[in-house]
């Protein structure tokens, strides 16, 4: 079994696509007005409209802008230069933490989409967490 993909449903489709694509330079695929994909080297982040829940069993399965127990992750090359590089993206109550060395061995940046997700940007800089990733 393989994690393919992440799902976001929201409100805020375009909001949250073009935050994700600054967020990640990476351009997503809109296939609808209601579902997009930005495809990252080894895994997908899709972002749905409450639309798209009807396909799933209807309004009452998911509810955009409630998360408090998931982050996503993203693995990037420099998180501090990332953080140098989106000052901008991350004005006002974006930016949660700053790059930061976390005690497992990964500089992390945490910070909220528009919808109030969280979201990690790190890089692994201790050696065994360099090897957990290489490996």
């Amino acid at each position: 079994m393989n994690l393919m993909s992440v799902r976001i449903i929201t409100s805020k489709v375009d909001e949250l696509i073009n935050f994700y694509e600054k967020l990640t330079g990476v351009v997503a695929n809109r296939y609808t007005p209601d579902f997009a994909e930005i495809k990252t080297r080894k895994a997908t982040l899709a972002i749905g409209s409450v639309r798209t829940l009807q396909f799933f069993g209807g309004e009452s399965v998911a509810q955009p802008a409630c998360n408090r127990s998931v982050i996503v992750e993203f693995m990037v090359e420099d998180v501090q230069q990332r953080f140098d590089e989106l000052s901008e993206l991350l004005q006002g109550e974006h930016l949660v933490q700053p790059p930061t060395l976390m005690p497992w061995g990964n500089k992390s940046l945490l910070l909220r989409d528009p919808d109030g997700n969280l979201v990690n940007l790190f890089t692994p800089v201790a050696a065994e967490a360099i090897e957990r990733f290489n490996s």
